[in-house]
């Protein structure tokens, strides 16, 4: 099945720091697309991968599950880490959960960590449904496009494929009991109003990772794409500058200038 123009992966080679993007459920490269260009423009090595079934059609998705997600992205940040001499991984709402995943079990590959809106959990009585309804019902309604900019519209699917959203909370659970192993530095941007996840859900983030480096922006004006929304800037800034503390080797003469 071919990708929906825009959602194609992207990847730059740049300098010795990398960044692994990862992307939403049902969503697609293109929410974060502007985010990995800013970062590539100044000069970092960027991968942002598209996620089995995503990207094509609902019914792709219907086929693959968490396994699948994660393995992908798994696979870029051993890619990025034979490339780069530090690495750090980001992701919005599910793509955020794929990252907190990479950090607890790749400790010694992962220089740290940037999430917006993560997601923690699937919520609503329909997720206690899920295991029964996946097999009666086919799809729900999407949940792309949360975003508060007038005319700014996300790439994802308009049906939710409910067997894929069943692994997803399969996923959420078994990543709350990961969390601990969570000790990079982290950075945590989320909407004040997000009509898909919940600011508990990032509250339940930072309660249960082991990072003493910990920074919560909130963001004022956006709703759950943010990468696509009226602070889609803050975002890209306060990452780059993240990534910049963290990373001496990046600004040096010979090096890629972050800034």
């Amino acid at each position: 099945m071919p990708v929906l123009p825009g959602a194609e992966p992207y990847r730059h080679e740049g300098g010795e720091v990398g960044v692994l993007l990862c992307h939403g459920f049902t969503g697609s490269p293109q929410s974060l697309r502007p985010w990995a260009e800013h970062h590539a423009a100044r000069g970092l090595t960027v991968s942002l991968p598209l996620l089995p079934g995503h990207g094509t059609r609902w019914e792709d998705m219907q086929l693959t599950t968490w396994q699948d997600w994660y393995a992908e992205v798994d696979r870029e940040l051993r890619v990025l880490t034979e490339r780069c001499s530090r690495v750090f991984v980001a992701g919005l709402s599910m793509g955020g959960a794929l990252a907190l995943r990479l950090a607890a079990r790749h400790s010694g590959r992962v220089a740290g960590v940037v999430v917006v809106n993560p997601a923690n959990r699937v919520h609503g009585l329909s997720a206690y449904a899920l295991p029964v309804a996946r097999h009666l019902v086919r799809t729900a309604k999407g949940i792309a496009s949360d975003i508060a900019e007038p005319g700014v519209a996300e790439l994802g699917y308009d049906r939710v494929p409910l067997h894929a959203a069943h692994s997803l909370r399969m996923f959420l659970r078994r990543l709350d009991g990961e969390l601990p192993q969570v000790t990079q530095p982290l950075l945590l941007l989320r909407s004040a109003q997000d009509h898909v996840v919940p600011a508990a859900d990032s509250a339940r983030v930072l309660s249960r990772v082991s990072s003493t480096d910990v920074t919560e922006i909130v963001l004022e004006h956006s709703y759950h794409v943010a990468t696509l929304d009226k602070d889609a800037d803050r975002v890209f800034e306060e990452s780059l500058a993240f990534i910049g503390r963290l990373a001496p080797i990046v600004g040096k003469e010979g090096t890629a200038a972050v800034g």
